[in-house]
């Protein structure tokens, strides 16, 4: 079985403890992974710190050449990685496919946006006494990143960290998914082909106490994390005077005004709702739809649920794979229960086959219960018809999140209402809250997160504004 050491500066590096990669569909062994230990991750934060020095000093031809590098090679290996990310995450195979496609067009965009960005000239001579002053700036690198990816986008999400910073030119300290470490590895394996230098990606699979150290150590100066709300917030906490970018949890609303095509709607919101088994913190997990079309818009959204292909997510037209982890299974089927206890009502789904869950749709729900109030991320959906859309958007609100939202309307007065109103980072009007291109602001307000990915975004975060005032000074005679 193939064993993957640790990257650390320019050496590949073996441990004395030795984990287990399986899949999480049927259990198989995938490969074996090195754990890193405290010396391992303190050496791994040294090189990027070393690395740091040069990184920033690179040219602008030089990294785009390695971003563009890197486009080619994901493409050269995409069904290699899409058949990885299936056997190590048990994300359907037509999903680890569009994965990616998608990281190809991040490092892509990381490439475009490098040739460009920088700053600005600003007139200052706004008052007397700043004649004759010249007033630039220019955006630097904080400082090395300490990069923690989740295992939902084993790919795009490590790509989401690593190109920006490639882009401004620095280093990097990855800790790639616990569950699913092997596609972070290829990709760095990637990278290094393309021509970036050693130390300028260091890659540990560690314990989570041991993670803790990159983020209190100061060697790094920015914390990118995408993960959990409660993980999130306790890391910020610990970040020090770090820069901090968090993307974290969601539950996302989408309300169906009156008058909408519901068929024409229907394919999106299905997609939406249970593509990788609702993984997806901008999944469909709340809809509200207009008490004129509740009844037939929940008759069709139950069948086609129902008609989705739930399983192996080896096969070509799977759209509901296996959970991550048992314990994930186990609290989705509590949560169903909860739900069901209180006087909810389910149409479909519920039950579980090892780690597989049928999409569930419950309705009468209350507020309080965990499927309406926290994030699911899993295959449920909750249903609840309105008489009032403003009364729908102020219910959107009533959650602690505020990722992305989605709203079906004709009316341009309650659409752009509704972009007032909402308390999101996202407000998408006739489309699904899920939908995300690589390029856009992406984040939340709220506990769904700190700061915007998205290329460009990204690369502001992990830079900062530096002036040079030019002082006109008139020649000696």
């Amino acid at each position: 079985m193939k064993r993957i050491k640790l990257r650390i500066g320019a050496e590949l590096r073996a441990s004395a403890e030795i984990e287990t990669v399986t899949n999480p569909y049927d259990g198989e062994a995938v490969a074996e992974v090195h754990v890193a230990g405290p010396s391992d991750v303190d050496d791994a934060i040294e090189a990027a710190s070393v690395a740091f020095d040069s990184m920033r000093r690179m040219p602008t031809h030089r990294r785009v050449a390695i971003l563009e590098g890197v486009v080619a090679r994901l493409g050269e290996r995409a069904e290699e990685l899409a058949v990885l990310m299936t056997r190590e995450s048990g994300k359907p195979l037509q999903y680890s496919r569009g994965e990616v496609a998608r990281a190809r067009v991040t490092f892509a965009l990381a490439a475009s946006e490098a040739r460009s960005f920088g700053g600005e000239v600003l007139p200052i001579d706004l008052e007397e006494r700043a004649e004759g002053r010249t007033c630039l700036f220019t955006r630097v690198p904080r400082g090395p990143v300490a990069a923690i990816s989740p295992f939902n986008f084993p790919l795009n999400l490590i790509a989401h960290k690593l190109a920006p910073a490639l882009a401004v030119g620095t280093s990097v300290v990855l800790k790639p998914p616990p569950q699913c470490p092997l596609t972070g590895y290829v990709l760095a394996e990637i990278m290094a082909e393309a021509g970036l230098p050693p130390g300028a990606l260091n890659v540990v699979h560690c314990a989570p106490n041991d993670a803790q150290r990159l983020v209190e150590d100061p060697r790094l100066n920015v914390l990118s994390f995408t993960g959990s709300d409660q993980v999130g917030w306790k890391l910020k906490s610990l970040a020090g005077k770090k820069q901090v970018l968090l993307e974290l949890g969601g539950n996302a609303p989408c309300v169906i005004d009156e008058g909408v095509d519901l068929d024409g709607i229907l394919p999106s919101i299905v997609a939406g709702s249970w593509a990788n088994a609702g993984q997806v913190c901008i999944k469909v997990q709340r809809i509200l739809v207009h008490e004129s079309s509740y009844a037939t818009f929940l008759e069709r959204f139950v069948a086609a649920t129902r008609a989705l292909k739930v399983g192996d997510p080896m096969k070509e037209d799977t759209v509901v794979g296996p959970l991550i982890e048992p314990k994930h299974v186990e609290r989705v089927l509590a949560w169903i229960a909860e739900a069901r206890a209180g006087g909810a009502k389910l149409h479909c789904g519920g039950e579980a086959d090892r780690s597989v869950v049928q999409p569930a749709i419950l309705t009468d729900v209350t507020p309080e219960m965990k499927v309406c109030r926290d994030e699911v991320f899993g295959p449920v959906t909750v249903v609840s018809p309105f008489a009032d859309f403003e009364e729908a958007i102020a219910t959107c609100n009533a959650s602690r999140f505020g990722l992305q939202a989605g709203i079906f309307t004709h009316d341009l007065g309650r659409a752009m209402y509704a972009f007032r109103e909402l308390d999101y980072g996202g407000v998408l009007i006739n489309d699904v809250p899920t939908f995300r291109v690589d390029n856009f602001p992406y984040g939340g307000v709220r506990d769904s997160g700190f700061g915007r990915e998205g290329v460009r975004f990204a690369m502001e975060e992990m830079t900062e504004p530096k002036l040079l005032i030019l002082r006109d000074v008139p020649r000696a005679r």
